[in-house]
């Protein structure tokens, strides 16, 4: 309750502020450009947690399997790189950010940027890429400079946009209303055992306008084939879904939880190490891992005779898939130069 008292005030100050932003950029005050390139606008209202880069991988396998030639851009979160880069043989996490990397090591026949500016970075694609075809642009809802061709609207099924509340009270970086603005919303992080009635609840407490498509999906993990127990080691937004469902595998593993994003210093490779004692092997994210890469976690684990090992994850749908696919199908082939 208390903190309650204190936080709503602050998020009374943080949802004006935004809203003087929006309404800036409503009446032309503050600019927003357009591109001669196919767009697709992967973002959210929250801060983490929604799965905007399995839907990313979702949406480059899906136009790669269709002929075309995307290209993703990003922000680079965290990276110690300024201004337009564009990752080659010698990227790193350091160099264009942890996600960016999960995906250039994930796919490595698709071009993949990271600028601060959203619309430099897609004009420099352009100069870049001859075949270029269409930008998957990564957390980019807020990003008004640019207007996306295409937005694709993430929500978890468990904290709905329409539930939460504005920093920090809550979780939404972003107005409610913004949810107006984009083309699809995809429920994410669904439950295995989700039914259609609660696809309707959930369709009824939306109250979508026609023109906007909803759907919903959940994560489908890779197998682990280990034996053992495991530590649990991550800094992602919400790992108490990754915990949840380690431990229908293995009842007894641990989690070892630090902040998103999370770049790791000597001493806490060091608490890691101690804390991996107990167990037979550490389990991790593909996000992690681009960082712990850069560290001798992963060597100092195999001088102990275990492994480290990341947990694949994907984006596998509830609703009909067939539907959201030619809603962006048919977006890129009405907007391709082709």
């Amino acid at each position: 309750m208390l903190k309650q008292i204190l936080t709503v005030p602050l998020s009374g100050l943080y949802a004006l502020g935004v809203a003087i932003r929006h309404f800036l950029y409503d009446k032309h005050l503050f600019l927003s450009h357009s591109v001669t390139v196919p767009t697709i606008c992967v973002g959210n209202l929250a801060v983490g947690g929604t799965g905007k880069t399995p839907m990313v991988e979702y949406l480059l396998r899906l136009l790669l399997e269709n002929g075309y030639h995307p290209a993703v851009l990003s922000r680079g979160y965290k990276r110690k790189t300024h201004g337009f880069v564009l990752a080659d043989a010698n990227a790193s996490a350091a160099t264009i950010g942890d996600e960016a990397m999960q995906l250039h090591r994930k796919f490595p026949e698709v071009p993949m940027a990271v600028c601060e500016h959203r619309v430099r970075g897609v004009k420099q694609l352009q100069r870049q890429l001859k075949t270029l075809d269409v930008v998957v642009l990564d957390d980019a809802m807020q990003h008004r400079s640019i207007r996306c061709g295409y937005t694709v609207l993430l929500t978890p099924y468990d904290r709905l946009y329409i539930d939460d509340h504005m920093l920090p009270w809550g979780r939404l970086r972003d107005l409610p209303s913004r949810a107006l603005k984009a083309d699809a919303i995809v429920v994410t992080k669904c439950p295995d055992t989700i039914r259609p009635i609660d696809m309707r609840v959930v369709d009824n407490r939306l109250h979508l306008p026609s023109y906007q498509h909803l759907h919903f999906a959940g994560i489908e993990y890779a197998p682990i084939e280990q034996e053992g127990t495991p530590l649990v080691l991550c800094g992602i937004a919400q790992p108490q879904y990754l915990l949840e469902h380690v431990q229908t595998l293995y009842p007894q593993a641990q989690l070892m939880a630090f902040p998103d994003h999370h770049v790791f210093s000597k001493k806490e490779i060091e608490e890691i190490i101690q804390r991996a004692k107990p167990f037979d092997f550490v389990l991790t994210t593909e996000k992690d891992m681009q960082r712990l890469q850069t560290t001798d976690l992963e060597a100092r684990l195999l001088e102990q005779g275990k492994k480290l090992i990341a947990l694949p994850i994907r984006m596998c749908f509830c609703s009909p898939k067939e539907a959201f696919d030619r809603h962006i199908l048919n977006y890129v082939h009405e907007n391709c130069r082709k």
